[in-house]
């Protein structure tokens, strides 16, 4: 599935997680991986250090990446680094897109101190405008469990849901894991698209061609779910309660079962679900 991994790397346990898990995701796809710090050379960036901006970042850059390959030496995939200036959601992509890399990995938290790229706003700005996939990896308590066991989709059967899908049974595929499905019907939006019994079965209908898909693309074990709440809240819930290693979902929603399903949620989630997140644009089909 990934022939080049990119890890952006800040120093942060965030990126360092991030790291962990993409050498894993590496070795089992025997894929190489490059480490890319971006030195930020905007003007926030100037004000903090002064004049002596870009030297002060490069070398930063030297150490974390220094410090980033000597924590990857133990891992099977071939390892590279690299330092560039600019600004760095921006950077990241272009950087991803000229070297033709099929996964970013990174941090969704930076760290505090002279830079602090890979942080809330700068993933989700890689997540929105990435044409690849991006996998966003939290510094929390729990270690990211791979080969994933169970992998979770939400769906609200626009193109870029579908996209989601489809990547989630190819990862499901490859692991034979379990793929769950499962559609949410926000509780503000009672009322305004029809019944909440004709919304349910819109919503039974979607998983129902959603579990089809899966089926289509080879795999078997589909667990459906039909959920009624905040939108992210019950994908993290449910995550969270069914013990899912990996939330796969599209960047943007439809108008149409919950206008907002995708677009502005894909972000809350990667901030708060408690495993990996794994963001499609519907342009990776």
């Amino acid at each position: 599935m990934y022939d080049r991994i990119l890890v952006p790397v800040d120093g942060s346990d965030s990126a360092t997680v991030a790291l962990d898990h993409a050498l894993e995701i590496a070795s089992d796809h025997d894929a190489p991986v490059t480490l890319l710090y971006v030195a930020d050379t905007n003007e926030l960036s100037q004000t903090r250090i002064g004049t002596d901006v870009v030297d002060v970042l490069e070398h930063e850059g030297d150490e974390i990446v220094s410090d980033a390959r000597e924590r990857a030496a133990d891992s099977d995939a071939p390892v590279t680094t690299d330092i560039v200036q600019g600004v760095p959601h921006e950077a990241i992509v272009d950087y991803a897109e000229t070297k033709d890399v099929d996964l970013i990995a990174m941090g969704t938290h930076g760290r505090d101190g002279l830079e602090r790229y890979v942080v809330g706003s700068v993933a989700e700005q890689v997540v929105n405008t990435a044409p690849m996939p991006v996998l966003t990896v939290r510094a929390i308590d729990d270690t990211p469990i791979y080969p994933y066991e169970s992998i979770l989709v939400p769906t609200d059967g626009s193109e870029h849901a579908t996209t989601a899908l489809r990547t989630g049974a190819a990862v499901a595929k490859h692991h034979g894991a379990t793929l769950h499905l499962l559609a949410v019907l926000e509780d503000q939006l009672l009322g305004s698209l029809g019944g909440e019994s004709d919304r349910e079965s819109r919503a039974r209908d979607l998983i129902e061609d959603g579990e089809a898909t899966a089926n289509d693309a080879g795999v078997d074990d589909v667990v459906t779910a039909v959920e009624s709440g905040s939108v992210p809240t019950e994908i993290t819930s449910y995550a969270d309660a069914e013990g899912i290693d990996l939330v796969v979902m599209g960047t943007h929603g439809r108008t149409g079962l919950d206008e907002r399903f995708l677009g502005g949620i894909s972000e809350r989630v990667l901030r708060t679900a408690p495993t990996p997140v794994l963001t499609t644009n519907r342009r990776d089909a």
